[in-house]
């Protein structure tokens, strides 16, 4: 794990919780991880496990009344977003910590030009003028890869591709160059060679401008290519945490080893044989299974399972939230003990 001055966000005990007439709802439990510096962590789960929430959280954009976050601690870089009042969060929203939606077609307004989008955070946080605006967008539409950038300024939404409205996103979410981006399924709604052209694009960003990534996918293939450290999240939990590499060669929860399994693999099967799946589906947040959440749909469950297991070590800087680890050493848990 990386230490506290190379940690740019740290996460310690969130939960978030929605109130109605019927009772509370907590889509959130206890969810605690780091993110360091110039470092990708993901966060990967069937939908339903709250990836997008625990985004919408740390970004404060749970929608209110109804909607309550608390946690000990949400640091970035030194900033307990925790304690901060609506309009603390709104100034560093945008600068310090910025997010990537996954439709960009439903977060850009289609009646105002594509620069005066994009450079809106420069407007906001630094008070620039709007000559240095459509500058400084021009200089960011060349960096994340827009063809004819300058003709691109003044087009609307509608007028851009799909790839091209993402890559303009990814623009406006770097723009005022935040500690921390999180990415939301940027690649969902995009053909199979735009989306290597944003990954690649991501990484490279990374890499040159030392921006942190939050990256929240489905798809474990992202997670190989994009991640260094990952965090499975299963109904509002976070069940194991790891290196990249250590959670695709050692797979400590049922649930971690399930989604792994249901990857397609070329030449593994005849075409006809069924992929493997994990039955059931994921719990009703308002009416849990008693003790492991994953327990329904688990074939490894024990007696001990009518039990909420907690995250146990598996090895240094790996833990998984089940009983089949209790056994083992815990100095490992990092983040989350």
């Amino acid at each position: 794990m990386a230490s506290a001055s190379d940690t740019v966000l740290s996460v310690r005990e969130l939960r978030t919780e929605f109130r109605g007439d019927r009772g509370n709802v907590r889509v959130l439990d206890d969810i605690s991880f780091d993110v360091g510096r110039g470092r990708i962590v993901g966060l990967v789960g069937e939908s339903g496990s709250g990836k997008s929430m625990t985004a919408l959280s740390l970004m404060g954009l749970v929608p209110k009344p109804q909607g309550h976050v608390s946690a000990k601690s949400i640091k970035l870089d030194g900033t307990d977003l925790a304690t901060l009042t609506p309009d603390g969060m709104r100034r560093l929203r945008g600068s310090e910590i910025s997010m990537v939606f996954q439709e960009p077609m439903t977060s850009l307004n289609p009646v105002r030009k594509i620069w005066d989008q994009v450079g809106e955070p420069l407007a906001i946080h630094h008070g620039l003028k709007r000559r240095e605006i459509r500058d400084r967008v021009l200089e960011m539409f060349e960096l994340v890869g827009i063809p004819e950038p300058k003709a691109r300024l003044d087009a609307y939404p509608h007028e851009l591709s799909g790839g091209l409205r993402q890559r303009a996103m990814i623009a406006m979410g770097l723009i005022c160059e935040p500690k921390l981006l999180i990415a939301d399924e940027p690649t969902t709604a995009l053909d199979v060679t735009t989306q290597s052209q944003i990954l690649k694009l991501m990484l490279d960003l990374r890499d040159r401008v030392g921006t942190a990534i939050i990256m929240i996918t489905h798809d474990l293939g992202i997670i190989a290519e994009m991640c260094d450290e990952v965090n499975v999240m299963y109904a509002g939990q976070i069940v194991e945490q790891a290196d990249v590499f250590d959670l695709f060669e050692r797979p400590s929860h049922p649930y971690t080893r399930g989604l792994l399994a249901s990857i397609p693999r070329a030449g593994a099967a005849r075409i006809t044989k069924r992929m493997p799946s994990i039955p059931g589906m994921v719990p009703n947040l308002a009416k849990l299974p008693p003790g492991c959440r994953f327990g329904p749909r688990c074939g490894d469950t024990m007696a001990i399972c009518q039990q909420p297991p907690v995250l146990e070590g598996v090895k240094q800087g790996h833990v998984a939230r089940c009983w089949l680890h209790a056994e083992q050493e815990t100095s490992g848990q990092g983040a989350s003990t």
